[in-house]
């Protein structure tokens, strides 16, 4: 998503394309977009960086926001009536560049639009050859259980790390019922767990963090307190804040993959080496003991894209 805006200003493409190709020299094979990232530009810059590559990556991508099928332009809401879904699946294919896409997320729930109806469109959808296999993103463990009746899932990806732990709560046993893997978005805490962002940095003008109540200055000051325990896990392994972060999500569960994005080669670097530091019991524990002692504040989102979220 970064390297289409987000974060702040779009990487210029052929850097972009150097990055994910350097990913995939590197041994990346799990690359995720989404229809609104840019909208429709970072498919685009996903399908022309991993075209020769095809047979070694596995490309997800996501429906449901209510964008217009031509433009990409946000009409408002979520969107997964199925004629919609399936209009916008012929354009993800062809920015692709794919025959069938291989992991394909319901990005939001569509409260709007039964949950049986829309796994049984992307059902329809793998019969006829352009889906593979069926995922869904910040959905709650109902609609989990409603979906996977009608289609197996093969994840579900949702916001989840050091600093935003609910998916403990219900979703992450009912995936670990189901056989589901599990996705992280935002693992390294938008940036924040990294610790390069403190109450005194300046986000740029477009960057969506300016929106999210978290990262307001105070509540940045006073959330410094889980990136210090970050930190001290860091010095003991000799590992970055971002590789422990990483490591921590690495270590819970076998069937969860964690996905850091960057725009920046050291940092690919970086985060690839999360995979090599490891975390004892003791670690965890220690972890575990520290980060319940630490209250994080302010709302991961604004107030009007928490209420799009399944709950």
């Amino acid at each position: 998503m970064g390297l289409s805006g987000g974060y702040g200003q779009p990487t210029e493409k052929h850097a972009a394309i150097a990055l994910i190709r350097k990913a995939v020299e590197r041994g990346v094979t799990f690359f995720d977009t989404a229809q609104v990232y840019g909208p429709f530009t970072n498919e685009e810059l996903v399908g022309e960086a991993l075209a020769p590559f095809r047979d070694q990556v596995v490309i997800a991508t996501k429906f449901g926001w209510n964008v217009d099928p031509d433009t990409g332009e946000h009409l408002g809401g979520v969107n997964s009536r199925p004629e919609r879904i399936r209009r916008l699946t012929e354009g993800s294919l062809k920015r692709l560049r794919v025959e069938a896409i291989d992991l394909y997320y319901q990005h939001r729930v569509d409260p709007a639009v039964p949950i049986e109806d829309v796994a049984g469109t992307v059902k329809d959808l793998i019969a006829e050859g352009k889906v593979k296999h069926f995922g869904l993103s910040e959905a709650s463990a109902q609609t989990i259980r409603r979906a996977h009746a009608v289609l197996p899932i093969a994840a579900l990806q949702s916001e989840y790390s050091l600093w935003w732990r609910e998916p403990e709560q219900s979703v992450l046993p009912t995936l670990e019922e189901l056989g589901i893997g599990f996705v992280p978005f935002s693992p390294l805490g938008k940036g924040f767990l990294t610790g390069k962002i403190d109450a005194t940095t300046t986000l740029d003008p477009t960057d969506f963090r300016n929106k999210i109540p978290r990262f307001s200055q105070e509540n940045r000051k006073v959330n410094q307190a889980m990136v210090e325990l970050v930190s001290r896990i860091a010095a003991q392994k000799r590992a970055t804040l971002a590789q422990v972060a990483l490591a921590w999500l690495l270590a819970r569960k076998p069937w969860i993959v964690p996905i850091p994005g960057t725009t920046k080669q050291h940092r690919l670097e970086e985060n690839l080496g999360g995979a090599s530091v490891l975390l004892t019991p003791d670690d965890l524990r220690d972890i575990e003991a520290a980060s319940a002692r630490i209250t994080i504040h302010g709302d991961r989102y604004p107030a009007a894209m928490l209420a799009a979220i399944d709950r």
